[in-house]
């Protein structure tokens, strides 16, 4: 395991620094707007904007790290109480228990908020755990490249470290294996932007998109299996 340190970043939330790869969580320039605005607002509420009569979304998320896209998600799960949320999250490498608790996503009386933090991390993997009413999660101790993924997916967070960094991750083959876990009309949303990804993206007939990224950033990119 990576030794990982504590950083504050941008919008004055914390990260974590991969010392063995010099590479942060999330973005140095804000990791909660980062995860707010590339994969809640341009993805899981994008899907859920175009399906108005839908009663269940499943998500997918590759990378879990320290759970902010995960939390993020529960939390805009009680808008929709109506929806039943089933997330997957693959996660070779869990962060302790014991940095975990130092992040500050959370302030001290956000007594709701701490108790989905703790109960993301808490949950027993490989089975499906109730987190709320309507929200089950799945975590996954697997790689992606030897994870056994059968199910389909209307919304797939691609949350891998940079390409420069992990490029065996962003390789066409790992794309492909992805994204043909995408139901049809499904949305699978990233930070990177890198031209590669979107010619590849679009060699295995995705609908690609590129979009103003978060703040530090000027691009996104989403596909859509139309």
């Amino acid at each position: 395991m990576a030794a990982l340190q504590i950083i504050a970043t941008g919008d004055g939330s914390h990260t974590l620094l991969n010392s063995d790869l010099n590479e942060t969580y999330h973005s140095r320039h804000g990791a909660l707007q980062e995860s707010q605005h590339v994969f809640i607002q341009r993805g899981m509420l994008a899907w859920l904007a175009s399906h108005p009569a839908t009663t269940a979304v499943r998500i997918l998320e590759i990378g879990l790290g320290t759970g902010l896209n995960a939390w993020l998600t529960v939390l805009e799960a009680d808008n929709y109480p109506s929806i039943q949320f089933q997330y997957t999250a693959l996660e070779p490498y869990p962060v302790e228990a014991a940095i975990l608790q130092q992040l500050n996503y959370i302030q001290p009386a956000q007594v709701k908020q701490q108790a989905y933090f703790n109960a993301i991390h808490q949950a027993t993997e490989n089975q499906q755990v109730a987190l709320t009413g309507n929200f089950l999660i799945e975590k996954l101790r697997a790689e992606i490249q030897t994870a056994e993924v059968s199910k389909q997916y209307d919304v797939i967070y691609f949350d891998a470290f940079a390409p420069n960094k992990q490029p065996e991750l962003w390789e066409k083959p790992i794309i492909k294996k992805v994204t043909d876990l995408l139901a049809p009309s499904g949305v699978w949303v990233t930070y990177s932007a890198k031209g590669q990804l979107k010619r590849d993206l679009k060699a295995l007939g995705l609908q690609v998109e590129t979009l103003p990224g978060p703040p530090g950033k000027a691009e996104m990119v989403r596909a859509i299996n139309h």
